[in-house]
């Protein structure tokens, strides 16, 4: 059996790929953490955090992106931008989206917030 959390980041992969998003870069490692997911959305270069559960005993998915995530995952934005852009554009607009993942099943719950913070 896999990992809740791999195994979320694969939905939310394909899911992202089936609406048009270009992946960059897949758990990208920093100093100052991970990023789930880097993908370009159109001229948008997208930070997607993952969060994946298998019941709502703590709660839906998306509430563990609290703001001390939010902090962190603003400085891993930073990060890149100044650092692990390769080929992007340096002038792409950014965002930061959430995939939340409740998995079932018959079949799993995606949720996914654009513009989440």
């Amino acid at each position: 059996m896999k990992a809740l959390g791999p195994e979320g980041e694969d939905i939310a992969v394909r899911y992202l790929k089936g609406k048009g998003f270009r992946i960059l870069h897949r758990n990208y490692k920093t100093p100052l953490g991970e990023a789930d997911i880097i993908a370009c959305d159109k001229d948008t270069t997208v930070f997607v955090e993952v969060k994946t559960r298998s019941s709502a005993r703590f709660g839906e998915p998306f509430e563990a992106v609290d703001s001390r995530k939010r902090k962190k995952l603003r400085k891993i934005a930073l990060f890149y931008l100044k650092h692990g852009q390769k080929h992007e554009s340096t002038d792409s607009l950014i965002r930061f989206d959430v995939v939340s993942i409740k998995i079932r099943d018959d079949d799993n719950i995606i949720e996914h917030i654009t513009e989440a913070f």
